[in-house]
């Protein structure tokens, strides 16, 4: 049997290419510019042979590398994977699930406690020389926080969030369970499914809503998960709670949330993801007290841990992969085809 040949069309991390090498694993590294480069061409004769690929976006010419068997992104969400027929392909496809969750977990505490002691006003106190000691702070602790979706982001949260004595809600399709085969960090998460409170399923959603003070979308974008998040959910929502999104913009049906942070329907948010990138001036987000908005940051980008992460997710997939056992982080054919 020939050697597991892969193209790495991200940085090349010299660590994580160098252990490659010594699992007998042939790399050949494109170099770009851009640890998320948009999709683009591969070249054929480079990549002749090679069944595994590290990529942002998966390359625009997939019927042009006939040998290619797996591929490998550096995020968490895999919009960019569907519509490219991967299943009828026969070419497997994993994410870099559990590679952000520390950093996406951290973020949703520092939100919630911004969020509640009005960090943001305080702020602007500041920058305008104002001394205002209205009373006007909270606290998390005793708090009720609700994961729509609970993945890997969700875990962590939730684990922190106990830490702090909040209540943790889930609200899954099909309920809460162990997760088997999936990377993650030692000593996070929940790997088996036993820190939620209380867990609610498909047609429990209004009833989940009403019972928080926040609401964390940690959910991927897929076609049943565009626009999930409408009118209907947002004033389920108690007039005092918070809504978080580390996840996708298109979650959330842009016309509501808008119209939600202008009336008042619930008492503010913390948006990381948005509709437009980059967010143009003119929404509401840059001057709506209740609203903190960052650019898609909450995960860190391509930092050191999150690469040392991802290098290590990598080698332990080309291992699985050449031995023919089951991957980290493997998306199943229904979830490709964007279900």
């Amino acid at each position: 049997m020939r050697p597991l040949k892969l193209v790495i069309d991200l940085p090349a991390h010299p660590a994580g290419v160098a252990a490659l090498r010594q699992l007998g694993v042939e790399v050949i590294c494109t170099e770009p510019s851009s640890p998320h480069p948009p999709a683009h061409a591969l070249d054929p004769a480079r990549a002749a042979g090679a069944a595994g690929l590290l990529c942002y976006a998966a390359p625009t010419n997939l019927e042009e590398l006939p040998d290619l068997r797996w591929i490998q992104v550096s995020s968490t969400g895999y919009e960019q994977l569907l519509g490219l027929n991967l299943n009828e392909r026969k070419i497997r496809a994993t994410i870099a699930r559990g590679c952000c969750d520390p950093q996406i977990a951290e973020w949703n505490l520092g939100m919630m406690v911004n969020l509640v002691r009005d960090v943001p006003r305080m702020i602007r106190n500041q920058a305008a020389a104002v001394w205002d000691k209205t009373p006007f702070q909270g606290e998390i602790r005793g708090r009720t926080v609700g994961f729509w979706g609970y993945g890997g982001i969700g875990r962590e949260t939730a684990r922190l969030a106990r830490q702090l004595a909040m209540k943790v809600h889930v609200l899954t399709r099909h309920g809460v369970r162990p997760r088997t085969d999936i990377y993650a960090v030692a000593g996070t998460g929940d790997p088996e499914g036993k820190l939620p409170h209380r867990v609610f399923t498909a047609g429990q959603e209004l009833e989940f809503l009403a019972g928080l003070d926040f609401l964390v979308l940690a959910l991927p974008l897929t076609r049943a998960s565009e626009g999930v998040i409408g009118e209907r959910e947002l004033r389920a929502l108690p007039r005092t709670a918070y809504l978080l999104n580390p996840s996708r913009g298109k979650i959330v049906q842009e016309a509501a949330l808008l119209r939600a942070l202008d009336e008042g329907w619930f008492a503010g948010a913390a948006l990381d993801t948005h509709h437009h990138y980059p967010l143009p001036p003119a929404p509401p987000m840059w001057r709506n007290p209740p609203a903190i908005g960052t650019p898609h940051k909450a995960g860190g980008g391509y930092t050191p841990p999150f690469a040392e992460r991802l290098w290590d997710l990598l080698g332990q997939n080309a291992a699985r992969f050449a031995d023919g056992r089951p991957l980290l982080n493997e998306l199943t054919p229904a979830e490709l085809a964007g279900q």
